[in-house]
Order: C-alpha cells, then structure tokens, then sequence
C-alpha cells in the first residue's frame, strides 16, 4: 500500500483563509502532501482585520496533538502561533514524548503593526523548550530582534543574528529578510558555521501578501517530510512562495490585503 507524506500544522485558525492553519493546509495540499491540524486559538479576522481572537485551552491542544501522533504519525511538524508560555511547554514535551524530530517553527510574536503577540515569559519558555528541539526556525528581521534583544534591521545584522541564534537553536536557521528596504528580498539560511546559504528574489509588488510567512513555513515542512535536505527544501519553498505571489497579484479577494495564490500551480 501506498503512504502520504505528513505534515502536520499546530497553529491558529484563520477564519479569511489567508493565512494559520488555512494558509498551512492549503499550502501541505499544493505541495503533495497529506494535512493534518492542532489548532491552537481560533481568530475573528478578514483581510482588513483581526477583530478578535479565543486561544484554545492548553489540555486540548495537548489532546488534539496526542490524537493525531498516537494515531497517523507525522514526517514533519510545523509550528506558527502559540499563545502563551504553559501551551509552548505542553507543546514541546507532547512532541519530545512521542519523539517527533522534524519540526519547522515560526515564531509567530510581532503583528505587522509591530506590537508584541507574546509576552516576555513566553517568549522565554520558547527559547527554552522549542528552540532546542526545532530542526529549522523562521524568524523575520522583527521576530529576530525579539529573540535577541536587539534590533536586526540591516544584511549586516542578519549574519551576526543567525550566527548568535545558533546558540539557541541546535538546528538550522532562516533569517527572512523580507523586512529590508533593498530591491531584492534575501533570506539568509545558516546551517552551520560552514554552511550558509542566501537565497534571493525580486520584490513583488502587491497587497496579496497575507500569509506568506506561514505558507513559507509550511512549504519547508512539506520539502522536508517529502525528505529533502534543508537546502533543497527552503529552495523549492522560496520558489512555490513567489509563484504564489506572483499568481495572487492579479487578483482582488475583500478589501484589504488579500492571500497569495496558494493553488497557481494547480488551477489559475
């Protein structure tokens, strides 16, 4: 019998569809693989607005989390938006427990007003219990300023912050540079002190661009669980994102910043 590669999401749900377990399912679909969700709070939001949010209580996070491992399994994990410290314990533990070992987080902590989503503790308790378990994290140059209590604004600062991220995290690091001011968006990948990687593309111009960190993320998660290298699997997720949003510019969906196009290679 056949099998399905399995990438599972624990995040929040977005109820616009653009981004959250929406955008991570959509992307798993796109990409071959076999879905699967935790999630973690559910959000009120379109593409104008999050108008309201309710977390999920920790023991059925838990309980969703230990459903799906204790049942199907999983090739990789990705992590978006946990909503405080006890969930990001009970989070890592639960996947340690049932020794999940391919795990892409996206440290999901500044909106784009620029406003902190986590408070220090939990801030804290994800440095301490999902940094040393995660196989690659995805920090934007705002989530890498709030993990090293400094700002990361520049090229410059990304080298030397995925150089002192590595003193947190044992697996790989991708600096997303999509918060430069330059024409071309680089995301700097350090693997290790011997192998980086920097991966460019052109600036889309467009306001279809909700989402795209955690399709990002999810496309990595389904590279990996589809056994590419870390290498290969940000390459081809760096490309199915521009294809994405290159194929959603043309379109108008609500009346504020709209999804990426996650299905362009499948139907346009």
């Amino acid at each position: 019998m056949k099998t399905y590669s399995r990438v599972l999401t624990i995040a929040g749900s977005d109820s616009g569809g653009g981004a959250g377990i929406q955008a991570d399912l959509k992307t798993f679909s796109a990409l071959g693989c076999y879905g699967m969700s935790v999630i973690t709070a559910l959000t009120a939001q379109n593409t104008k607005a999050v108008t309201g949010i309710m977390p999920v209580p920790p023991a059925f996070i838990v309980e969703q989390l230990k459903a799906v491992l204790s049942d199907i399994g999983v090739d990789a994990v990705k992590i978006g938006m946990l909503h405080s410290s006890e969930v990001i314990e009970q989070v890592a533990k639960t996947l340690v427990e049932f020794n999940v070992t391919t795990i892409v987080l996206d440290p999901v902590m500044v909106a784009k007003s620029g406003d902190k989503l986590l408070q220090d503790e939990a801030v804290h308790a994800l440095k301490t219990y999902l940094l040393p378990i995660t196989t690659l994290v995805t920090p934007n140059l705002p989530e890498t300023s709030v993990l090293l209590g400094r700002p990361v604004e520049t090229e410059a600062h990304m080298q030397q912050a995925a150089i002192d991220l590595a003193t947190l995290c044992p697996g790989a690091i991708l600096v997303k540079g999509g918060h430069l001011t330059t024409a071309e968006s680089t995301d700097l990948l350090y693997v290790s002190e011997t192998e980086q990687h920097q991966f460019s593309s052109i600036r889309i111009q467009t306001e279809n661009s909700h989402g795209t960190g955690c399709t990002l993320s999810s496309a990595i998660a389904a590279g990996l669980a589809k056994k590419l290298s870390i290498v290969e699997a940000v390459r081809a997720a760096k490309d199915y994102l521009t294809g994405a949003l290159q194929a959603g510019s043309v379109y108008q969906l609500g009346h504020g910043h709209g999804p990426v196009h996650h299905f362009f290679n499948v139907w346009s």
